[in-house]
C-alpha cells in the first residue's frame, strides 16, 4: 500500500495542476513566531473556512449506518419475494419479514452504541497540536488549527498540515509519503509535508496548507478505496459466501419456478411459495449481521478496558498471532528512564579538564528533550560550567548519537558500537560488564573533528560511561506466560545493545531470551531470514531493519503482531498483520496503529487476545448453524429440480427452523466466554462443520419426498414431516457445537426446543404445521431414528476426507520445500 500511496504522490507531482478549493479571502498577516495569530485573526481565518478539518470524517454517521444496514442486496431480495407472496395472497409465508426487520433493526442499534462509545474515546484521545497564539502556548486537536497558525512540532509529533519552518531545526521522516525512510534535515524555509513525522529536533512552523488542501487529504481521499477494501479473513470470507449466494439464487429460484409452474403444472401460487421457501433457506441473512454485531459489541467491551480500535479487523488478527515482536522500552520495561550513574573513563584527567559532571550537563542542557533518554540525562546531570553549544545534532535513531560543538570542542553522546565504531574492541569488555546488570550504556566522549550534520568524522575519546535502565513492568512476567502458553513466540527487537536487552528479557520471564544477536552483524536479507527464526532477542536494531524483521517474518508464513510507540517503530507497525501502540508513546506511532493502549499497559494484551478469540471463535461456531440450512436449501433445490419435483417446504416453515435452530441460539452463542486457539481457515472450518448435518437434511429430506410419493402420503404432510425432521438435526448439530455444554447453553437449547413446540401446536396454523396421516407418522419416526446415526457417520466421514486431504497437502509442500532447498 505505500508503493501505491508513494506512485500517487508522484504522480501529483509530475501530473496534476495544484487543487484549490473555494475558500473565502482573507488577509494574509504572517505572524511572528513568538506571538502566532492573535484572536481576531484567528476568528477570520474561521469564518473563512480556512480550518484544518479532515476530508475523510473518522466514522459513520449515523444515517450512513441506518443507510448500510436497510438498503442491502439481500434486503431488496426478500422485498421482491414479499411482493409476490402477497401478490399471490400468501401471506402466511410472510412471517420471514418480521425477523429481517428484527435482525436489521439490530443491526442499526448496535452499530449506532458502538459507535457513540467509540466516538466519545476518539474525541478524548484525538491528535493535539501544541499551538502559539497571542504569545502563549496551548495545546488544541489539529482540526481546530487554522491557515498560518504556528504550531511547535518535537520528536514523534505527526505533520498535521502542509507547515513552513519558521525557526528551529528538525529530522523528518517522510516514508509514509515516498516510502523512503531517509531523514531528511529542515530548516528555517523548508516545507514540512503534512503525513510526514518529527524524529528529532523541535522547530516553531506555519501552517501553509490545511484542511482539504494539504498533501495528506489528496491522499487519503485516493487511500479510501485502497482502505475500505482491506478485511480480515473472516469478513472477507462471509463476502466470498455471500456474493456466490446471491449470485446463485436467482438461476435457482428462476428454474424451480419454471418446472414447478410449466412443466409440473402446479398453481402459480404454489410454484411462488415453492420458489420463495427455496430462495429464503439459501440465504444466509443473519451470518452477516451476526458478524457485524459481534464485532461493534467486542468494540465497545475493548474501549471499557481503555483499548482503542482504529480498525475493526484487527480483532481477528490479533487472536490469530502466532509471534508477537516487542520494543523493550515501553512494553518490557515502563517508558521511564532513569540514570543509574556513570564512571569516568581512564582518558578523563580531572586535574586539566573541568568536571565531567559540568561537562555533561552543559552538553544535556543543549539538548531538545525529545526523548526519555535526553531527558533522563538532563534530569540527572544538572550541574553546569555555563558554557553554551555553537552547534548541535539531534539523537537519530538511524545513527543513535547526537553532538554538540562548543568552542573549546565537540562533543558526542551515544551508543558505544556507533560512537567508538573501530575502536569499540578496545573498550567492550568494560562496556559488557555494565550491560550484564541489564544497564544501557552510552557514551560521552569528546571528537577531535566538528561532526558534520549525520556523519560522524575523527577518532572520539571515550571520557565517561552512562548507565541508564528502565525499571521492569510488575505484569510482564505474568504476561508473557501467558503468551507462551497459547503458543505465541515473542520476538524482543530494541535498538539497544544486545547484551542489556537480553538480561531484560530474562528479567520478565520471556522464554529463549538468552538467545540474541547484535542486529548490526546482519547485513543480508538471508541472514535476517535466518535470524528472526532462530533468536529471540535482537539488538542495535535499525528501523529499516525493525521492518526487514517483520517482512521476513511474514514471508515464513507467521502472523506477526507489532508493538511499538516510537517513530522509528511507524514502518514496522504498517507492514506487520496487527500493530500495537502505547498511548504514552509518539502521536505517529498511535496513528499509525490499529490499536492504541490508552493507558499504555501491556499487562492488558492477554484479554484483547481472549476478545478476538471469542469472536472468532464464536462467529465460526453460530456460522456453522447459517450454513447448513444455506447447504441443505441448495443441494434440496438442486435435487428438486432433477428429480422433477416441487420444492417440499414453505417459507414459514423454512421461518420457524431458522428462528428456533439457527438465529435465536446463534446470537447467544456468539457472546459467550470461548478461549480456544484459532486454527484453519474460516470458512473451511465453517463449512466442515455444517456439511455432515446439511447432507443428513438433504438425505432425510430427500428419501421422505421420495417414499412419500410412492405411498401416496399428502404434500402437506410431507412439508410437515420435513419441518419436524429439519428442527431434529438442527437441535442435534446445535447440542454438538454447543458442547461443552454449561447452564446457559442447556437454557438456550431447551428455551429453543420449547419455543419450537409451542409455535408447532399453538400457532401451528401460521407455520403451515398440520396434522399428519398414520403413513406420514410411521415414515417421520423411521426416518428421525436413522438422523442420528447418518449424522454420525458422515461426521466421521468428513472429518476422515479432511485428515487425509491434510496428509497429501503435507507431504506436497515438504516435498516441494526440498526441492526448493536442493
Amino acid at each position: 500500500m505505500l508503493e501505491r500511496l508513494a506512485g500517487i504522490l508522484r504522480r501529483r507531482r509530475e501530473e496534476e495542476e495544484e487543487y484549490e478549493p473555494e475558500r473565502l479571502p482573507i488577509r494574509r498577516c504572517m505572524p511572528d513566531y513568538h506571538m502566532g495569530l492573535y484572536e481576531e485573526e484567528i476568528i477570520e481565518r474561521e469564518e473563512a473556512g480556512w480550518t484544518n478539518d479532515p476530508v475523510d470524517p473518522p466514522s459513520k454517521t449515523t444515517r450512513d449506518i441506518i443507510h448500510d444496514n436497510v438498503f442491502t442486496y439481500f434486503n431488496l431480495i426478500f422485498a421482491i419475494l414479499g411482493l409476490l407472496l402477497i401478490m399471490v395472497g400468501a401471506f402466511r409465508d410472510l412471517t420471514f419479514l418480521p425477523v429481517i426487520i428484527l435482525n436489521t433493526m439490530i443491526g442499526i442499534i448496535q452499530e449506532i452504541r458502538a459507535k457513540n462509545v467509540l466516538d466519545k474515546m476518539t474525541m478524548l484521545h484525538a491528535p493535539k497540536a501544541t499551538v502559539v497564539r497571542n504569545g502563549r502556548k496551548r495545546v488544541i486537536a489539529v482540526e481546530d488549527l487554522v491557515i498560518d497558525d504556528i504550531v511547535i512540532f518535537k520528536a514523534g509529533n505527526q505533520i498535521c498540515a502542509d507547515a513552513i519552518v519558521e525557526h528551529g531545526e528538525v529530522q523528518v521522516n517522510e516514508s509514509l509519503l515516498t516510502g523512503e525512510a531517509d531523514e531528511i534535515t529542515k530548516k528555517k524555509g523548508d516545507i514540512l509535508m503534512s503525513g510526514s513525522f518529527i524524529v528529532s529536533g523541535e522547530c516553531h512552523a506555519r501552517l501553509e496548507k490545511v484542511g482539504a488542501d494539504s498533501y495528506i487529504s489528496r491522499l487519503t481521499l485516493e487511500a479510501k478505496a485502497m482502505k475500505d477494501g482491506e478485511q480480515s479473513e473472516m469478513i472477507r470470507s462471509l463476502d466470498k459466501l455471500v456474493k456466490c449466494v446471491g449470485i446463485a439464487i436467482i438461476p435457482i429460484g428462476l428454474i424451480l419456478f419454471i418446472q414447478s409452474f410449466f412443466l409440473n403444472e402446479e398453481s402459480f401460487r404454489s410454484s411462488v411459495t415453492a420458489m420463495v421457501a427455496a430462495v429464503i433457506g439459501m440465504v444466509p441473512e443473519g451470518l452477516y449481521l451476526l458478524a457485524s454485531v459481534a464485532l461493534a459489541v467486542s468494540a465497545v467491551r475493548l474501549a471499557k478496558r481503555k483499548v482503542l480500535l482504529h480498525d475493526m479487523k484487527s480483532i481477528e488478527t490479533l487472536a490469530r498471532v502466532n509471534v508477537l515482536c516487542v520494543d523493550k522500552t515501553g512494553t518490557i520495561t515502563e517508558n521511564t528512564m532513569k540514570v543509574q550513574g556513570f564512571r569516568a573513563t581512564r582518558h578523563y584527567d580531572k586535574e586539566t579538564m573541568p568536571p565531567l559532571k559540568g561537562i555533561i550537563g552543559d552538553f544535556a542542557q543543549s539538548m531538545s528533550k525529545d526523548n526519555i533518554t535526553m531527558e533522563a540525562v538532563q534530569t540527572y546531570f544538572q550541574k553546569r560550567t555555563g558554557r553554551r553549544a555553537q552547534k548541535i545534532t539531534s539523537f537519530s535513531s538511524e545513527f543513535k548519537y547526537s553532538s554538540a560543538t562548543f568552542e573549546d570542542g565537540s562533543y558526542v553522546l551515544g551508543a558505544p558500537e556507533f560512537v567508538l565504531r573501530e575502536d569499540y574492541p578496545e573498550y567492550e569488555e568494560e562496556i559488557r560488564e555494565e550491560a550484564a546488570k541489564g544497564y544501557r550504556v552510552l557514551v560521552f566522549g569528546s571528537c577531535d573533528e566538528t561532526p558534520d550534520g549525520r556523519e560522524l568524522k575523527g577518532k572520539v575519546t571515550p571520557l565517561a560511561y552512562i548507565m541508564l535502565a528502565n525499571p521492569i513492568r510488575k505484569e510482564a512476567p505474568k504476561t508473557f506466560a501467558y503468551f507462551e502458553e497459547q503458543g505465541v513466540e515473542v520476538k524482543v527487537i530494541s535498538g539497544d545493545n544486545p547484551l542489556t536487552v537480553s538480561e531484560v528479557a530474562k528479567k520478565a520471564g520471556i522464554t529463549g531470551a538468552e538467545n540474541y544477536v547484535d542486529a548490526a552483524t546482519l547485513t543480508t536479507e538471508e541472514e535476517i531470514r535466518q535470524a528472526v527464526l532462530k533468536y529471540t532477542v535482537f539488538g542495535r536494531v535499525t528501523p529499516a531493519q525493525k521492518r526487514q524483521f517483520v517482512k521476513a517474518l511474514k514471508g515464513a508464513g507467521r502472523t506477526v503482531a507489532m508493538t511499538g510507540d516510537g517513530v522509528n517503530d511507524v514502518l514496522a507497525l504498517k507492514d506487520a498483520d496487527c500493530s500495537i501502540a502505547m498511548a504514552s508513546g509518539s502521536d505517529a506511532a498511535a496513528q499509525a496503529s490499529q490499536l492504541v493502549l490508552l493507558e499504555s499497559d501491556f499487562s492488558c494484551m492477554p484479554s484483547v487476545v481472549l476478545e478476538g478469540r471469542r469472536v472468532v471463535n464464536n462467529i465460526q461456531r453460530s456460522a456453522s448453524l447459517f450454513l447448513v440450512k444455506n447447504i441443505f436449501s441448495f443441494l434440496l433445490s438442486i435435487f428438486s429440480a432433477v428429480f422433477m419435483i416441487t420444492y417440499p417446504l414453505e417459507p414459514s416453515q423454512v421461518s420457524l427452523i431458522s428462528m428456533f435452530t439457527i438465529g435465536v441460539p446463534a446470537f447467544f452463542l456468539a457472546l459467550e466466554p470461548n478461549k480456544n486457539i484459532i486454527k484453519g481457515h474460516f470458512l473451511t472450518n465453517v463449512f466442515l462443520k455444517a456439511l455432515p448435518a446439511a447432507l443428513t437434511d438433504v438425505l432425510a429430506v430427500g428419501a421422505l419426498v421420495v417414499f412419500g410419493a410412492t405411498f401416496s402420503v399428502s404434500p402437506t404432510d410431507i412439508s410437515t414431516a420435513a419441518t419436524m425432521l429439519l428442527a431434529i438435526v438442527g437441535f442435534m448439530i446445535l447440542y454438538r457445537i454447543s458442547q461443552p455444554m454449561n447452564r446457559i447453553r442447556v437454557a438456550v437449547l431447551a428455551g429453543c426446543i420449547c419455543a419450537l413446540l409451542f409455535c408447532s401446536t399453538v400457532l401451528n396454523q401460521l407455520f403451515a404445521i398440520t396434522d399428519m396421516s398414520a403413513e406420514c407418522v410411521m415414515l417421520f419416526v423411521v426416518f428421525s431414528i436413522a438422523t442420528e446415526p447418518v449424522l454420525r457417520y458422515l461426521t466421521v466421514l468428513v472429518g476422515s476426507a479432511k485428515s487425509f486431504y491434510d496428509k497429501v497437502k503435507g507431504k506436497i509442500f515438504i516435498g516441494k520445500k526440498a526441492g526448493e532447498e536442493a
